[in-house]
C-alpha cells in the first residue's frame, strides 16, 4: 500500500510529517510518499538518524508550500508545485491508495473536491471525527466541512456516517442520532424538523438504525454511535468537546498539587490518571478521515506531532483497506432526496 503525506503541511513540518512517515514505514508495512521540498525532508531524515532515505518512504519533489494566509480555495490553483497539490494530484492519477495532510483544513477540502472529485451524487464531503467517550467513542458528521446545510446533505451524513462507524468501529447497527436542542421530534429549526423527517423514513425502510434527537450531553455519555449535524454546530461541538477537556484536565492538575495530601492522593490513582489522558488525546487518533471524497484523505491536526502523524497514516491505511467507499457508491440511490440532483448535475 501507498500512502501520500503532505511533508510541508502543519506547524511542525516537515519534522514531524517525517517522524511519522519513517514509523509507519517501519511498523506499518506500507509505503509513504513524502510530497515535499527533497532538501528540507533530506534534512529532517538525517536528523533523524539517515543519511539516505530509508526503505519504505519516497520523496515527491514539490517547490511550494500552502500555509494558513493562502486563500483556501484557490490555494490549490495558485501554488499548482505546492506539496498539498501535487500530492492530491499523484492520488487521483491512481499512482497510491490514500492522502494525508495537517496542512490548512479549507485547502485540503477544496483541492480534494475538485481535483480527487467527490463519490458521485454526494453533495458535499464531511469531516467525520470519532469522539472519544468512556465508552469508546462516536462518529461526529460533519465537524466544519460545510457550514450552511440543507436536510439532503444531513441525510447523506446519516448514512455516510453508519458505513464508517461499522468499518472503523465494528459497529454491525451504528445508532444514529441528529443533534439537536431536545429529545422530541417537534424540537428544533427547519433543518432539524425537515431532517428528521428523512432521517425517519430511512428508518422506517430499514436503510439507518435511527434513534432520534439526541442532546449534546447525551452523546458525551455514550447514547449514540453516529451524531449528525451541520459543519456549523459540529465545529462548535467539537471545539467546546476539547476545550472542556483542557479545563478539566488543569482543573485536575491544580486539585492534586494543591497539598501534600492531594500529591500523595494522585500516587495512587496515576496509573488511571494516564490512561484517561490517553483516551482523550487527540495524538491517539491521529486524523479526521473526509468521507465523501472517491479516494481516501485524512486531515491530521494541524498540531500533530510525529507520533500524531504516524497514527493518521494509521487511519488512512485503515479507510484504504475497508470498503467504506464501496458502501456509499453502492448506496447513494437511497441517500438522496426524490428529484433531487447529483454534484455533478
Amino acid at each position: 500500500m501507498r500512502i501520500i503525506l503532505d511533508a510541508m503541511g502543519g506547524d511542525n513540518a516537515p519534522l514531524a510529517p517525517v517522524e511519522g512517515a519513517v514509523k509507519a514505514a517501519e511498523t506499518l508495512g506500507v509505503d509513504v510518499i513524502l510530497s515535499g521540498k527533497p532538501q528540507e525532508i533530506m534534512a529532517c531524515l538525517e536528523k533523524l538518524g539517515h543519511k539516505e532515505v530509508p526503505k519504505g518512504i519516497e520523496i515527491l519533489p514539490a517547490s511550494q508550500v500552502i500555509t494558513m494566509e493562502d486563500n483556501p480555495a484557490r490555494a490549490f490553483k495558485e501554488k499548482k508545485d505546492s506539496s498539498m497539490t501535487v500530492g492530491l494530484q499523484k492520488l487521483k492519477d491512481g499512482e497510491a491508495d490514500a492522502f494525508v495532510s495537517a496542512g490548512s483544513t479549507g485547502a485540503l477540502l477544496s483541492a480534494a473536491t475538485l481535483m480527487v472529485k467527490r463519490i458521485r451524487g454526494i453533495r458535499r464531503a464531511a469531516m467525520c471525527p470519532v469522539v472519544p467517550t468512556q465508552k469508546g467513542g462516536f462518529v461526529l458528521i460533519d465537524c466544519g466541512a460545510t457550514a450552511d446545510c440543507t436536510p439532503e446533505y444531513l441525510l447523506q451524513y446519516a448514512f455516510m456516517g453508519t458505513y464508517y462507524a461499522k468499518r472503523t468501529l465494528g459497529l454491525e447497527n451504528p445508532r444514529v442520532g441528529l443533534l439537536n436542542i431536545g429529545a422530541e421530534p417537534s424540537k428544533g429549526l427547519p433543518l432539524q424538523l425537515e431532517t428528521h423527517a428523512l432521517l425517519t423514513q430511512a428508518h422506517q425502510e430499514g436503510r439507518i438504525n435511527f434513534i432520534g434527537n439526541i442532546e449534546g450531553r447525551e452523546a458525551l455519555l455514550g447514547g449514540v454511535d453516529v451524531l449528525v449535524t451541520d459543519g456549523f454546530t459540529g465545529n462548535i461541538f467539537m471545539k467546546t468537546y476539547e476545550g472542556g477537556l483542557l479545563m478539566f484536565s488543569d482543573f485536575m492538575k491544580t486539585m492534586f498539587k494543591s497539598s501534600l495530601s492531594t500529591k500523595l492522593g494522585y500516587l495512587t490513582v496515576k496509573g488511571q490518571v494516564e490512561d484517561f489522558k490517553k483516551i482523550f488525546n487527540p495524538n491517539e487518533i491521529g486524523g479526521t478521515a473526509m468521507v465523501g471524497i472517491s479516494k481516501p484523505v485524512i486531515k491530521a491536526h494541524g498540531s500533530s506531532n510525529g507520533y500524531a502523524i504516524y497514527n493518521a497514516i494509521c487511519r488512512a491505511k485503515e479507510m484504504a483497506e475497508s470498503d467504506l467507499i464501496q458502501d456509499i457508491t453502492a448506496n447513494i440511490e437511497h441517500m438522496r432526496i426524490s428529484g433531487g440532483k447529483t454534484a455533478e448535475e
